[in-house]
């Protein structure tokens, strides 16, 4: 059962600032924020801050993470009512390289709004920001939000991870501005490992010399076959080795081939089966050696009870506005990962209505923005009534 939060009310006030948010967005999507390049993340990142500054006042605290050869992250705090913040969480990196917007800029066609990043996840950074601003406007009470803007996300958040699981502490619950899956919000994740399998073989010549070498490629085959049975579809659990390279010429018994795997798990247990299969890898020959080395990105997210309340509270205030909001979990991982293993519950997609991620054809639907906007304030403002 929904609080008495008026979500159609939120909904009218945000539609009132349709041409301004989508004007914030036109700029957003305006600054080029590749993962690889620094010096546009540090200039967007920049401007970025600038325009959370007029929108929503000065924050009582910001805290700054240098990112290195990646971008940097910035934890933004406002304060509100209670003594437990909502951790918001909007990564500013997309996949699209500099120069991207010569040939495809942003672009309005009735409730269709493209351009770079748009769908993941610039529009979502502009619906949690004018979430809050309508709430100020509109003089309701909100929990204290806590907003962590990374430039890594993308690449992993090798920087921004511990960054992001301290910004986690003490929070009562936390929102991902990711895209939308279909307009469902995400309550689980798989987590996602990343692993790398070398083999040493020993070479000979492969036509005078036949038996004296043993082929590391040949292994590597054998290797995969075992590596890609470890798919149990029923269980969530996907083995894929996508990228294999090994080798030097073709009259020579290859000395060395490798493999890159992507794991994508629903559970720790199927996590730790995994770890367990990996430790156990051998070679058929002796003489050839296995190393496997990576680690697990992004540790798994599962729908915890936390999260389901969570869930059905935003689902009672959608309904308000006559939405079916719906829930589903996706195999892709994201920050959100980070937050949930930490016993937060999570919310996961509550940003952009959309499609095509990564692709050209991404796009967010304006009339989804406005909606989606409107039911993360009424969130937040009911968050602060049934604590």
């Amino acid at each position: 059962m929904a609080p008495d939060t008026d979500t159609a009310a939120l909904l009218e006030r945000v539609a009132k600032h349709r041409d301004r948010m989508l004007e914030d967005l036109a700029r957003y999507v305006g600054l080029e924020t590749p993962s690889d390049d620094r010096p546009l993340l540090e200039a967007g990142l920049a401007r970025i801050d600038a325009w959370l500054r007029e929108r929503l006042g000065e924050p009582a605290s910001v805290r700054f993470t240098d990112g290195g050869e990646y971008g940097d992250v910035r934890v933004y705090e406002y304060p509100g009512e209670g003594p437990a913040p909502v951790l918001v969480l909007a990564h500013y990196d997309t996949v699209w390289p500099k120069g991207t917007l010569v040939d495809w800029p942003f672009g309005v066609d009735g409730d269709r709004v493209t351009g770079p990043g748009v769908f993941d996840m610039k529009a979502g950074l502009v619906q949690a920001v004018w979430a809050l601003r309508v709430l100020a406007e509109a003089g309701l009470p909100r929990p204290p939000v806590r907003l962590v803007l990374n430039g890594d996300e993308e690449i992993g958040s090798p920087v921004s991870r511990p960054v992001i699981e301290a910004a986690a502490e003490g929070a009562g619950a936390a929102l991902v501005f990711e895209a939308s899956a279909g307009g469902a919000l995400k309550t689980a994740r798989k987590g996602v490992g990343i692993f790398r399998v070398d083999v040493t073989g020993v070479e000979a010549h492969a036509g005078l010399d036949p038996t004296r070498g043993v082929s590391a490629v040949e292994e590597l085959a054998r290797l995969v076959l075992q590596l890609h049975a470890l798919t149990d579809l029923d269980a969530g659990t996907t083995v894929n080795v996508g990228v294999v390279e090994g080798g030097t010429r073709t009259n020579v018994t290859a000395g060395s081939a490798t493999g890159h795997l992507d794991v994508r798990v629903r559970s720790q247990a199927e996590a730790d089966r995994i770890d367990a299969a990996l430790a156990a890898l051998a070679p058929a020959d002796p003489r050839v050696a296995v190393t496997v080395t990576g680690e697990w990105n992004r540790p798994v997210m599962e729908r915890s009870e936390g999260t389901a309340r969570l869930f059905g509270l935003a689902r009672g205030l959608a309904e308000k506005i006559g939405l079916d909001l719906a829930e589903c979990e996706v195999g892709g991982a994201s920050d959100g990962n980070f937050v949930a293993a930490l016993g937060v519950p999570v919310l996961d997609g509550f940003g952009a209505v959309g499609d095509g991620a990564h692709a050209r054809g991404e796009h967010i639907s304006l009339r989804g923005m406005t909606e989606r906007t409107a039911l993360a304030a009424a969130l937040l403002h009911a968050l602060t009534v049934t604590r």
